[in-house]
């Protein structure tokens, strides 16, 4: 009997992008269940995935979402999204895009103080979120650790004088308060200790009516991997929350944007295998796709399990799995896989979040197409790339007599 893998590649063909909605509906609910407090709102962090059809897909959730470019926010206007229900969430962004963020009438969040100060000069009375920077290590290797010391994000909490004096100066409205201190966090003690920082924090701040402790969950990767127990996290913001609404006397709405937790065990990257090369080190599988698909490997340094959907018994062998690209380009070494043979199809998994909108046209190479899967059907939600889309937009001057 074919399997669904064959049936997809055969349709849509391959390289090919493949998402569960099923799963994704699933995580959100799960999401959501976890925290037992009077307001919440979930905005799924578009970077993640910005398909279009995605995006529909948590506004029928009820979600709102998380953007940092102003590109994001007009995905999200076009997806159906009410203004109300958007944040603005960017970093080293001009003030241009900030003004184009506040004509649509969304919530923005600021991390700068010279920005804030700009924009309560020329926005006096426009609300606004300030992202602080914490000052805690948390995350799972230093490239995705965004709340230290080092860190490009956010206004450190020993500034605070100074954005105490310049909302007293311009008479700000702070609306609420941002922390992200990383990704791939687990242990529940690290959310909850900066939860009490924040809101101790926000004792000060009058105005304000959310608190958004951002995202950082992790997902599990492989087998008896680690991952962040989100019903734990749950019951134990939950009730840091709630206290602090009962002794403030205020309701306040606790906001989270996740991005990753939504979406990556919702995906799979389905390639094919163009040939296999024996060579005195070892077996390399080629695939047709390449770090201008799927760059999390390289760029990471992440785990994604692969198996070899064509050949589901075939003995096992060890092969190093990578790509068509003219530079190191690897996905996996030494992995255990069923016997691959050219023209087998490979998939990746936990390809859901940051791979294909981290998807480039390097090598001129064409980008791949995306399918959504929903209640037993299959959605084209994304055509594949043609050579015309590559060249669409460069032009083609008479140069020659300039040479």
């Amino acid at each position: 009997m074919q399997n669904q893998h064959e049936k997809l590649s055969q349709k849509y063909g391959s390289p090919l992008y493949i998402y569960n909605g099923d799963t994704i509906i699933k995580k959100y609910t799960d999401f959501v269940n976890a925290f037992n407090v009077e307001n919440l709102k979930v905005h799924f962090a578009v970077k993640a995935l910005s398909n279009l059809s995605i995006l529909r897909l948590f506004k029928e959730l009820g979600a709102g979402l998380d953007c940092v470019s102003i590109e994001e926010v007009n995905l999200g206007i076009q997806a159906g999204f009410s203004p109300e229900d958007i944040i603005f969430t960017p970093n080293g962004v001009s003030i241009e895009e900030y003004r184009k963020a506040i004509e649509i009438g969304i919530k923005i969040t600021i991390d700068n103080i010279s920005v804030l100060e700009k924009i309560a000069q020329e926005f006096p009375d426009y609300p606004i979120f300030i992202r602080l920077n914490p000052h805690l290590m948390a995350g799972g290797n230093s490239k995705i650790s965004v709340g230290h010391i080092d860190s490009k994000f956010g206004i450190s909490i020993h500034q605070l004088p100074i954005v105490f004096r310049l909302i007293k100066k311009y008479n700000i409205k702070v609306e609420g308060i941002h922390v992200h201190t990383g990704s791939d966090i687990i242990e529940p003690d690290t959310f909850e200790r900066v939860a009490n920082l924040v809101l101790s924090i926000a004792d000060d701040f009058e105005d304000i009516n959310s608190i958004d402790f951002g995202s950082g969950f992790k997902v599990k990767y492989k087998e008896n991997d680690q991952f962040t127990d989100i019903s734990k996290i749950g019951d134990r913001i939950s009730k840091v929350f709630n206290a602090y609404c009962k002794k403030r006397n205020k309701q306040l709405t606790l906001r989270f944007e996740p991005g990753k937790f939504m979406v990556s065990e919702s995906g799979e990257f389905l390639t094919t295998v163009n040939v296999v090369k024996q060579t005195t080190a070892c077996s390399f599988a080629f695939v047709n796709s390449g770090f201008n698909h799927f760059i999390r490997p390289m760029f990471y340094n992440s785990y994604h399990e692969i198996e070899n959907v064509s050949n589901p018994n075939g003995d096992k062998k060890m092969y190093s799995i990578v790509g068509y690209i003219c530079e190191s380009d690897t996905f996996a070494e030494d992995r255990i896989l069923n016997e691959v043979r050219e023209s087998d199809l490979l998939v990746f998994k936990n390809a859901g979040a940051y791979c294909f909108s981290m998807a480039s046209n390097y090598n001129s190479r064409l980008k791949p197409a995306e399918v959504l899967l929903l209640k037993g059907k299959d959605f084209l939600i994304r055509k594949r790339d043609t050579f015309e889309d590559l060249v669409k937009n460069q032009e083609l001057p008479e140069i020659v007599e300039y040479i």
